[in-house]
């Protein structure tokens, strides 16, 4: 900022300051002749950023901010806006913001808003401009280098800014025409002013393995290469970690002890032991990886684990939130080694009531590992396996107690929605060759019902003791939002007067299970609920229906568990556990944003690789499932792929379509046809712009557009944000090995 900008703002700032003219205040200033141009400028841009008011009587003044709401921009392809305000959940409510009042934000910034004309409509959206922005969501872009005129550019990956940055010259530190670049923004684009921004990286050849990935990773900010005093400090521990040193620890190694996991696993952080004693009563052991004991607080490593905040698992690579030193070896609950661990001592009844519970610091010597597909086998065929019968008896064991455990746990409220999910295929340069149905068998369901009853001793206990940690909450959904859902599914011909009932909830989900609408109720639901996120409050889990939660069974992978491991440790040194508060809302806000952003950038490098497959099927026929319904169009996602995409209205050539927005259907007026949110459509590739991340599809039974004019999206839409169902992953279920997808 200028200097001119400077003594400006710190006059209108003074408390005595009466409004003065430009003109008034370059007198007061003796700014000559020759200056005044670029004063003038300075003044200026300090209007079009809104840290100056341009009065009507042409007085200059602080800006007005009675009438403001802080919120979070996102800018469209089109140019205009949407401000979603703090808290607030309703798209009624998000402000539009008209192209030229958008200042120079760019999509995820967090910005001041003036409200400049409310709606007389119902159904349309206040109005206004950006006055400042607070804080921007990066300041770090990817995207295409080329040339024009003599100059270099680069167009930004997706839709957050319109036009292409420039760069400087051609060949800016070498970068070639089709180059995939990371940049930093220098100046951000604006109504007023092109951006501009430098090369940063040179990421490699547009299409060349690997560079999709290394995209994502840059435009994430996600940090993938540990600093030096990082790896040191994990060496450290290496060389003073004896397997033999059990001092001070519960030895277990004796007990009969399991893993169950993904087949492409490296790292394994939670192991299983379970008895019965001849009265029915059972003795279960989770025991889960001890990393505090390598991550002590306050050092390198645990400095750069809380800054990563999470392990992000993406399809062809995994960046650990620790060293692999100790990722895949000194903390991994390897078979036929003594691994130090947490142990959660269950003792439950016969109808699984928890009757006692106990922690401790232990050792475990896991006995056998097993995968999925392994432990499923003998589950379902205990008499036919070559393993011995102790093991064969374990898991008849586990099955038998998970069972009792998972029907508890419905019978208190909890939800479970549906909806399996798409794993793709990658060949060996990381393209996509394939997908598949995720399994949920009756193994998963196991450990993920141990790895909740974990959780929720542990935050129990912590809660008993009064010691602040990390929280896994899952807010109460709001009640207007499940008042639509029950007239959704009454559109549906389904019966429901109490939908703040878990347990009506619970009835339709299970009348709906094997029926054509179920998908559009589970989705229907889904939009409907809340995210998860990490809060020191004693907020509850509602899909759970659990009062205390909390993540304690993945500390290799997330630093909330690291933090619950701490607390309770301490407590059973016999120590009052340090907790702030303060301190830990600022770390429960970090984790919730690392957690978000990890998924965010999977499911952006999904995408990425899922479109670059379908760039070579144009014109092929998929089914596909409707998970958002707008006047403008269906959001649907294709069966086979997990890819989503748009049928504009004007693709739905055989009538002309209006939005009835109870139902989330859209309906023709002349033929009644109609498309709603569930429904199974068979629909063809239209169009794939992988840089913006768009797909377009038609319905396979549309062959040409109807005659006339298409209809235009409005200039200014009604509602603020693409309805389109949140996808299934960690929202409204906690599985115990939902983020365990090692493909390194």
């Amino acid at each position: 900022m200028s200097d001119y900008a400077d003594r400006v703002l710190k006059l209108v700032a003074e408390p005595d300051y009466r409004p003065l003219t430009l003109k008034s205040i370059g007198r007061r200033f003796k700014v000559d002749v020759e200056e005044y141009p670029l004063f003038r400028a300075a003044v200026k841009t300090l209007v079009k950023q809104g840290q100056l008011e341009l009065a009507k009587d042409k007085t200059l003044r602080k800006p007005d901010l009675s009438g403001t709401v802080i919120g979070l921009f996102r800018r469209s392809a089109k140019g205009f806006g949407f401000v979603r305000p703090h808290r607030s959940t309703e798209k009624a409510e998000q402000i539009y913001i008209p192209p030229e009042a958008g200042r120079d934000a760019s999509s995820g910034d967090e910005v001041v808003v003036k409200i400049t004309k409310r709606p007389k409509t119902a159904g349309l959206n206040p109005e206004g401009r950006v006055i400042q922005v607070l804080a921007r969501a990066s300041g770090a872009f990817v995207g295409t280098y080329f040339e024009d005129s003599g100059a270099g550019f680069v167009k930004v990956d997706g839709t957050t800014f319109h036009s292409p940055i420039y760069v400087g010259d051609p060949g800016a530190k070498g970068a070639k025409p089709g180059d995939k670049v990371a940049l930093e923004m220098v100046r951000y684009p604006s109504p007023y002013q092109e951006g501009e921004g430098v090369i940063s990286e040179i990421l490699g050849a547009r299409g060349q393995p690997g560079v999709d990935t290394l995209s994502i990773i840059r435009a994430f900010n996600i940090p993938d290469v540990f600093d030096d005093d990082v790896l040191d400090d994990a060496r450290h521990q290496a060389r003073l970690f004896k397997e033999e040193d059990i001092e001070g620890r519960l030895d277990l190694r004796a007990v009969l002890t399991v893993t169950i996991d993904p087949a492409t696993a490296r790292d394994f952080d939670d192991a299983i032991s379970l008895s019965r004693d001849e009265k029915g009563f059972w003795s279960l052991g989770v025991h889960i990886a001890d990393v505090s004991h390598f991550v002590r607080s306050g050092s390198a490593l645990d400095r750069s684990a809380r800054h990563r905040g999470t392990s992000v698992y993406l399809p062809d690579r995994v960046i650990p939130m620790l060293p692999e030193v100790l990722s895949n070896s000194l903390a991994s609950l390897q078979a036929g080694h003594a691994r130090y661990t947490v142990s959660a001592l269950l003792e439950l009844n016969e109808e699984g009531i928890v009757t006692d519970r106990r922690f401790a610091r232990s050792v475990i010597r896991v006995d056998h590992r097993f995968t999925y597909e392994e432990a499923f086998a003998v589950m379902k065929h205990p008499e036919a396996p070559t393993l011995g019968p102790e093991l064969v008896a374990l898991l008849g064991r586990m099955l038998e107690l998970a069972m009792i455990l998972r029907k508890r746990r419905f019978a208190r409220g909890a939800l479970e929605l549906n909806m399996p999910e798409i794993e793709i295929d990658l060949g060996d340069q990381g393209q996509v060759v394939g997908a598949h149905l995720a399994s949920n068998d009756e193994s998963h369901q196991v450990i993920e019902e141990f790895m909740l009853a974990a959780n929720e001793a542990v935050a129990t206990f912590l809660t008993e003791k009064h010691a602040g940690f990390l929280r896994r909450a899952h807010p109460q959904p709001d009640p207007r939002k499940l008042d639509e859902f029950a007239d959704f599914a009454r559109s549906l011909g389904l019966h429901l007067d109490q939908p703040q009932s878990r347990f009506e909830l619970q009835r339709v989900l299970a009348e709906t299970a094997d029926k054509p609408e179920a998908r559009a109720v589970h989705y229907g639901l889904l939009r409907s609920l809340k995210q998860a996120n990490y809060t020191p409050e004693p907020e509850g889990h509602y899909a759970l229906a659990s009062d205390n939660y909390c993540h304690f069974t993945s500390p290799i992978r997330r630093y909330p568990d690291l933090q619950v491991h701490r607390q309770l440790t301490t407590l059973l040194e016999g120590k009052k556990p340090r907790s702030q508060h303060d301190e830990l809302v600022v770390l429960a806000e970090h984790c919730t944003r690392t957690e978000r952003r990890a998924e965010a950038a999977e499911r952006e490098l999904i995408r990425v690789k899922l479109l670059t497959y379908l760039e070579q099927r144009i014109g092929e026929a998929f089914h596909a499932v409707i998970i958002g319904v707008e006047d403008f169009g269906l959001f649907c996602q294709l069966v086979e792929f997990p890819a989503e995409g748009l049928i504009h209205v004007t693709s739905l050539a055989d009538d002309y379509y209006y939005l009835e927005s109870g139902t989330h259907t859209l309906v023709g007026r002349r033929s009644g046809r109609r498309y709603r949110l569930g429904d199974r459509i068979e629909v063809r590739i239209a169009h794939v712009d992988i840089d913006r991340r768009e797909l377009d599809l038609v319905p396979s039974d549309v062959e040409a557009r109807r005659p006339g004019p298409p209809r235009k999206r409005p200039p200014r839409a009604t509602q603020a944000a693409p309805t389109r169902a949140p996808r299934p992953a960690p929202k409204t279920r906690e599985k115990g090995k939902k983020g365990k997808k090692r493909k390194k």
